[in-house]
């Protein structure tokens, strides 16, 4: 599976983990010299604190584009080291 945004490979792996339709990539097959810390968080209830990248794709940024849990809740233990997409992301096989 590949992440796809502003016509560059975000990600690629054939070690995927979906959960609730996402897929969810290890965080060493992400590119990280697209992406950058952002500030922002999420809670959910059985998951934990999402935290969030910023891509930045030859000047172009995508605020808040990919997502983590730095420690999921037991019931989401199968997504720790994992990073998933949205915001026009394509994950494509």
């Amino acid at each position: 599976m590949k992440a796809i945004w502003n016509d560059e490979v975000i990600a690629e792996s054939d070690d995927m983990v979906i959960v609730e339709g996402n897929h969810y990539f290890p965080l060493s097959s992400v590119n990280k010299s697209f992406s950058k810390h952002s500030d922002k968080t999420a809670g959910c209830p059985w998951k934990g604190t999402a935290n969030y990248y910023t891509l930045d794709v030859s000047g172009a940024e995508n605020t808040d584009a990919d997502w983590y849990y730095a420690e999921p809740k037991e019931a989401a233990i199968q997504i720790t080291g994992r990073v998933a997409f949205w915001r026009g992301v394509q994950v494509v096989d």
